[in-house]
């Protein structure tokens, strides 16, 4: 029996014995090229820089005309890698602060119920600050800015941050009614057309549109508006109103009570006035004539049961 032996190519066992140790040498190569990249990006990694971190929940508050704006912030001093001029012995630094703020206002940083033209920031410590805004002069329905500047105090140290508000300010709405003569009250004569003045103010800081004028009085009585449908009345202006009374002519001498207002979509006023009801001149002689015939009457009786 003849044993077959099996041949293996010579030049194949060759190639793949060349590669096996191109592999082994080449590897220590290429790791050794990755670790000094690496080591190279490490040494030309530039340092983390210093910060100044701001944070706030409300950029912008809205509110009436006339009122103060407060304004909640936070401020964090971040060193960095390289920190410059931070004190060693209480790891803090220096910034003062200045308000960039429109004309007819005052702005100011506020720490613990005082002003701040300066603080001391703790490294990666969070500092509670506010920003509160006051107007000085009516100021109109709008958006004001308000920025606030933190720079360091250190010679030569250019850090610096800081953090912006926005006051918006909305249309306030006030009219009121009042009596030409400013008393509340008057004088009426029943059966005729008695004449009584309003003035109407808008003390909004803007026009008021639509105004309605109506009146509650004694059941009978005709009150009547020259203007009755008023469509604006600009800021700050008066309006005269021309009203006529009329109580019926059979009305009982008396003081009676009229409600006067004034109504828009966006506010309202109102006045009561004490009307004095005198009966006419006429009314006035058959009243005494009546009396005096009472009189006459009552003197007579008593004169003839004086004879009995």
């Amino acid at each position: 029996m003849k044993i077959l032996k099996r041949k293996f190519p010579v030049f194949s066992i060759i190639i793949a014995a060349l590669s096996i140790i191109s592999i082994t040498l080449i590897m220590p190569g290429i790791l050794f090229a990755q670790e000094e990249e690496a080591l190279e990006e490490e040494a030309i990694a530039e340092p983390e820089p210093e910060e100044l971190l701001f944070e706030t929940t409300l950029p912008k508050i809205q509110a009436k005309e006339g009122e103060t704006f407060t304004f909640n912030f936070y401020v964090t001093y971040i060193p960095g890698d390289e920190p410059f001029g931070l004190d060693e012995d209480t790891k803090t630094k220096t910034f003062d602060i200045t308000v960039d703020y429109p004309d007819g206002w005052v702005a100011a940083v506020v720490s613990n119920n005082q002003e701040a033209t300066a603080i001391n920031l703790k490294e990666n410590s969070r500092q509670s600050l506010q920003l509160i805004a006051v107007p000085l002069v009516k100021q109109g329905p709008g958006e004001y800015n308000f920025k606030a500047t933190f720079k360091s105090a250190v010679e030569g140290d250019s850090l610096e941050g800081s953090i912006e508000f926005t006051a918006v300010i909305t249309a306030s709405y006030d009219i009121t009614l009042t009596t030409k003569t400013g008393r509340l009250s008057t004088e009426l004569t029943a059966g005729k057309d008695n004449h009584f003045k309003l003035i109407l103010t808008n003390n909004s800081s803007t026009s008021v549109e639509n105004i309605s004028l109506s009146s509650t009085e004694p059941e009978g009585w005709q009150v009547i508006f020259d203007k009755k449908e008023i469509d604006v009345v600009e800021a700050g202006e008066e309006l005269e109103i021309d009203v006529t009374i009329n109580p019926p002519e059979k009305t009982i001498a008396g003081d009676y009570m009229l409600t006067f207002k004034a109504s828009s979509e966006n506010c309202s006023d109102e006045i009561e006035v004490r009307a004095t009801v005198e009966t006419p001149t006429i009314w006035g002689i058959v009243g005494i004539g009546i009396i005096v015939i009472v009189i006459v009457g009552v003197a007579i009786i008593f004169t003839r049961l004086g004879r009995r």
